[in-house]
């Protein structure tokens, strides 16, 4: 995919290597944005690249597409709505009870 941007670079995570919650929560102020609409924001940053791991890039409507919330109150709504769809949406290899704790274990 042609990125509108390095996903590495300046303005994809701050000239490091920085990963997808950290890259998503760089994109709102927490005083200025909240209560924040979800669609307005993906509408704005949905094709923008965040990198999940260090093989993986994906448009951040990628991600959103698993978040049910419409409205995030605070910051730590949108943690934890973004933190939920990543599980759901398999872009986290690692879940702290394993993806599927019936068989298998993190």
């Amino acid at each position: 995919m042609d990125w509108p941007f390095d996903p590495d670079g300046e303005q994809g995570s701050e000239g490091m290597r920085k990963f997808d919650m950290r890259i998503i929560a760089d994109k709102v102020d927490e005083e200025e944005d909240f209560p924040m609409d979800r669609d307005e924001f993906v509408a704005e940053h949905g094709d923008d690249p965040i990198r999940i791991n260090y093989q993986r890039v994906v448009p951040m409507r990628e991600i959103f597409e698993h978040v049910d919330a419409e409205e995030f109150e605070t910051i730590v709504d949108m943690h934890k709505a973004v933190g939920a769809a990543m599980r759901t949406g398999e872009f986290w290899e690692y879940h702290p009870k394993g993806a599927d704790p019936e068989k298998k274990r993190a």
